[in-house]
């Protein structure tokens, strides 16, 4: 349940970064943090979730759905 909820966060910090550098690059302004920062942390992000899928997997602690039919 704590892997799911981790899971969540991530997910959301993602696309809470994700708008964040939406909104850097709509008002053209360069005050504060920079879009490719912002950009920078998604990618982190996302690369953190798929890692810890996988970590989880490989571990057992997820188990996915059969395909159907099988």
């Amino acid at each position: 349940m704590l892997l799911k909820l981790i899971i969540i966060v991530l997910l959301f910090s993602t696309i809470y970064n994700l708008f964040r550098a939406l909104f850097i690059m709509l008002k053209g302004t360069h005050s504060g943090e920079s879009m490719s920062r912002l950009l920078g942390k998604r990618v982190f992000f996302s690369a953190s979730v798929l890692l810890l899928i996988l970590i989880a997997k490989g571990l057992g602690w997820l188990h996915f759905n059969p395909a159907p039919g099988l």
